[in-house]
């Protein structure tokens, strides 16, 4: 018997098989980007079904002891968090995916911040629909449902129009399991739109989620699935990050922290998003719109350049070169400073990005400096919000869980992370595996019984080894630096917006 999960992150669809003891039996992967079209970034529906049946076929041509899926009795499907999918009576989509990457919404946002009382960040549902109200879009009318991206494969795949507690508490906000009864009065009371009739139901880890109408690539209809969830719940899944004290960092396209509270802030903050564990407790959400692209995109031409000059190379083996590199930095990349904003960025006040590269005239351009500079640029404005965490609500983290493209190569993203945010960080054998193993887990707890998810995990776990980086005092020093520098460099940033069209 075995389990498959599947993610839908923002660069890959992730396929993950394991077996009963949540090890994993094989793996595959589809590559996949957003685009922006007419205004949002977005990925069409299409290439949704079309990257899953990839990813599944990369999963199969990776297994030898699993050539089909015949053996599956259990599966979780996991996606991007956030967002706008609305779709009519009949079904139909009404308009193109909004992603979480959208900065469009800002006007709504701050409305319902002052209605609720709570932050609303701009990639939520709820501020994604008021303001598609706001802006008096035609098709708000005909909306019969709204959903996730990981809401939308299973509604697909079971008819069931559910979501986990998670995906849930980044649509719209969450109370005691349930969509905050008193804020759904207050949005009908704001628009007239009734939140909990035209949205998914959210559940929590191990509640039934319904089953394959039909067969999918050898899988038999009938075979059950778990409430789908987000990456972001799915990637505490896949770092037994679920407990009080305990946090985690994912690192891609996006960046975010996640830290698991004892109890609620004490006040709202505009840069802190208030979501949940997948059973449901409490968890301080800093995001960043702006993660590892920029890095992409950097050694993709360094890739081009090797090409151009007739030197062949492997794609990996470039990515740990140019990471390893910053690791002979000076300690604040002297003076190099890097802004990677190819979206708008909320934590910097920014609803567009412009990516920059800055000197000083007496800075070293070396590849060591550059990488450095680069892979502060995120950590720079991951800090700036897990600061309001430890220094105004006194959050304490023993040890945060990296996963994600910037610990793919060893040590390097430990170390500098650990160092920018003072904070050890452990990357578990796991972790490259990702949401997609960490929704398999899910969907294997599902058909459990008698003990909590987190249990669960934290007994899959006793299997699992890592390595665990703690700050270096000279590169904390010169990330201080960096910062300082990345502070005043902000109005350049945002002069770079108003003027660079």
């Amino acid at each position: 018997m075995s389990t498959l999960g599947v993610e839908f992150g923002s660069t890959r669809i992730k396929s993950v098989l394991v077996d009963d003891e949540c090890l994993t039996l094989a793996s595959g992967a589809f590559g996949w980007e957003n685009s922006f079209e007419n205004g949002f970034w977005t990925y069409r529906l299409d290439d949704v079904w079309q990257g899953l049946q990839k990813s599944l076929d990369s999963l199969k041509d990776a297994s030898r002891r699993h050539p089909n899926l015949a053996e599956v009795k259990h599966v979780g499907i996991s996606g991007m968090m956030h967002g706008y999918l609305v779709f009519g009576a009949d079904g139909d989509q009404l308009v193109p995916f909004r992603t979480w990457r959208n900065t469009t919404t800002g006007p709504a946002a701050a409305r319902l911040s002052e209605v609720f009382g709570v932050s609303i960040p701009q990639r939520w549902s709820i501020a994604h629909l008021y303001q598609a109200i706001l802006n008096n879009e035609p098709h708000v009318s005909d909306i019969a449902f709204i959903t996730t991206l990981s809401g939308y494969v299973h509604w697909k795949l079971t008819g069931q129009k559910v979501v986990g507690i998670g995906d849930a508490s980044g649509m719209f906000p969450v109370t005691d399991g349930a969509f905050d009864a008193a804020m759904v009065q207050k949005f009908t009371d704001l628009t007239g739109v009734d939140w909990v009739k035209i949205a998914p139901a959210p559940l929590a880890a191990g509640q039934p989620a319904g089953a394959l109408l039909r067969p999918f690539d050898g899988i038999a209809a009938g075979t059950e699935m778990c409430p789908p969830e987000a990456d972001a719940a799915t990637g505490m899944v896949a770092t037994n990050s679920l407990e009080p004290g305990t946090g985690n960092v994912s690192a891609g396209t996006s960046i975010f922290l996640m830290a698991v509270l004892d109890k609620p802030l004490a006040k709202p903050h505009p840069e802190i998003d208030m979501v949940t564990t997948p059973s449901g407790k409490p968890v301080a959400m800093v995001h960043c719109n702006n993660g590892t692209s920029e890095i992409d995109a950097w050694v993709g031409l360094f890739g081009e350049l090797l090409t151009a000059v007739g030197v062949g190379h492997d794609i990996s083996a470039l990515y740990d070169t140019v990471y390893t590199s910053a690791l002979e930095a000076a300690p604040d990349g002297d003076g190099l400073l890097s802004f990677n904003y190819l979206a708008g960025e909320h934590l910097a006040g920014l609803d567009e990005g412009r990516p920059l590269l800055m000197r000083l005239p007496t800075s070293r351009l070396t590849l060591a400096n550059f990488m450095r500079a680069q892979l502060f640029a995120p950590l720079a404005t991951l800090r700036s919000g897990l600061d309001i965490l430890t220094d105004e609500e006194h959050v304490t983290l023993r040890r945060l869980l990296g996963h994600g493209g910037l610990f793919k190569t060893p040590v390097v993203g430990q170390t500098l992370m650990a160092s920018a945010l003072g904070v050890p960080v452990s990357v578990m054998d796991s972790a490259g595996e990702g949401g997609a193993w960490g929704v398999a887990v899910l969907a294997a707890y599902a058909h459990t019984h008698g003990q909590p998810v987190e249990q669960f995990v934290a007994q899959v776990f006793k299997q699992s080894s890592g390595v665990t980086v703690a700050p270096d005092a000279a590169i904390a020093d010169g990330f201080e630096a960096y910062r300082r520098r990345h502070r005043g460099g902000l109005a350049i940033e945002r002069a770079a917006v108003e003027h660079f069209v």
